[in-house]
């Protein structure tokens, strides 16, 4: 049997990453990194880190990157982007990063068109704070703050963060996909480079959000979790361009 060997991308550092088993961070920051090489501007990519597990993710990225607050790195990405416009700028963040204390910058960022990328990473839970229930935890699905499952007359249903970032006027590329087989992986990929280029070309606000997983807040092995994606949460937030401006306008 040959041996497999590991490629790492010039996008990433030589920092071994400190990701949980069965986490798909590595892999997503794979190909963020491998699509900005590819794309020839690694050297003037700018990254704005979120809170939560992606905290320390300007210790992986081969490129400039700035911490920003929790929930802010929208407004921060947006602040970097206006004074250096020739810098391609992207944001990660996870779902309790974004979708509840970061609302209203990435719906603000959106409306405004700022020309950047957003890197959504959704695995329906908080990971880093002790796995409470996040806006994108599912109905029924357990955390250490709804121990017996997401009661709807209690938390309302998972918000759709795609579905609603495709309404606003002035967003340009909103696309969810997956990471957790390789067929989806692929689509990762061509989603990522593609809202790249979308500002590479200054077309405006792109946004690709990521089913991931969370193996230790979910409680379930590596195998169950990429199971439970495929299962209930693919179902819940089916995947798909969700806006192209480019589609319509050609």
């Amino acid at each position: 049997m040959g041996k497999v060997v590991y490629e790492k991308s010039a996008g990433l550092t030589d920092s071994p990453m400190s990701y949980c088993p069965g986490c798909l961070h590595g892999t997503i920051h794979k190909l963020v990194a491998e699509s900005l090489v590819e794309l020839g501007v690694l050297d003037r990519s700018v990254l704005v880190a979120s809170v939560g597990c992606s905290v320390v993710a300007y210790q992986f990225y081969n490129c400039d990157a700035v911490q920003a607050a929790h929930g802010r790195a929208p407004a921060v990405a947006t602040g970097i982007k206006r004074v250096s416009p020739e810098s391609i700028v992207f944001t990660y963040q996870g779902d309790g990063d974004l979708a509840a204390i970061g609302t209203s910058e990435i719906i603000h960022a959106a409306h405004r068109g700022e020309n950047i990328t957003v890197i959504f990473v959704n695995n329906a839970i908080y990971g880093m704070t002790g796995g409470q229930m996040a806006p994108t935890t599912l109905i029924t699905q357990k955390t250490s703050t709804s121990p017996k499952g997401r009661v709807e007359n209690q938390a309302g249903l998972p918000m759709k963060v795609s579905e609603m970032m495709a309404q606003i006027p002035s967003s340009y590329y909103i696309e969810r996909v997956s990471a957790h087989n390789v067929p989806n992986i692929l689509k990762t990929k061509k989603a990522i480079t593609k809202a790249f280029r979308n500002q590479i070309d200054g077309k405006g606000f792109s946004m690709v959000e990521i089913l991931s997983t969370c193996p230790i807040g979910w409680h379930v092995t590596p195998v169950e979790a990429t199971k439970f994606v495929e299962s209930a949460m693919v179902p819940y937030f089916p995947l798909g361009v969700y806006k192209d401006e480019g589609e319509v306008r050609s």
